[in-house]
């Protein structure tokens, strides 16, 4: 696993972290929402907003050419030297098998720009629960300790930061064990969405 001097985590040799969609969201966000414990406890709690994507190494968790961390959903995506603009709308993720399959959270594409609005190949996905698990988490855990009331930790999301590489813009995806889905390579094929008019 790459560097990560916010844990003293001790893993066993060979473990990779390559989650999908639906792990992050079941087993790594919506425990931090309900205010459980994450074993492995490997992603930091990081404020991305001051941080330029390059500067993320040896602060949030990284695998490869990604980086993971929990932050606090906010409107300011702004930098010292830039500014993460969205992509697109977001994406629902399915979990659950069988019958129980239903939407356990949503996805969104930014990508990073300098503060003279040229683009980067820098590429974040921001995860959050769905607004019914979020609740569900805070409620729970606030059933719980209604005496000692807890903060509140339904806005967490995930984030997930890659730099695409120029031959391959699948960004997470390609050699890395990470796949992408339809969605995400038509967001990741458009250059410049203000472009597009879509029909009334």
């Amino acid at each position: 696993m790459g560097d990560n001097n916010n844990k003293n985590v001790k893993l066993p040799p060979g473990f990779r972290f390559y989650p999908t969609d639906e792990e992050l969201l079941v087993h790594f966000l919506r425990r931090k929402a309900s205010l459980l414990p994450c074993h492995p406890d490997v992603i930091p709690d990081l404020d991305l907003y001051p941080y330029d994507p390059w500067d993320l190494h040896a602060k949030a968790l990284a695998e490869g050419n990604q980086w993971y961390y929990y932050s606090r959903r906010t409107q300011n995506r702004v930098t010292e030297n830039g500014y993460w603009m969205p992509m697109g709308m977001e994406e629902a993720v399915i979990g659950g098998g069988g019958s129980n399959t239903k939407v356990i959270g949503m996805k969104k594409y930014f990508v990073f720009y300098l503060g003279d609005g040229v683009k980067t190949n820098w590429l974040m996905q921001e995860y959050r629960l769905s607004d019914s698990a979020s609740t569900s988490a805070k409620s729970s855990s606030s059933s719980k300790t209604k005496s000692h009331p807890k903060p509140d930790r339904s806005k967490w999301v995930i984030c997930r930061v890659y730099e695409c590489d120029e031959d391959n813009d699948s960004g997470g995806g390609g050699g890395d064990g990470t796949e992408l889905s339809c969605l995400d390579e038509v967001f990741l094929s458009l250059d410049d969405l203000e472009e597009i008019s879509l029909p009334n």
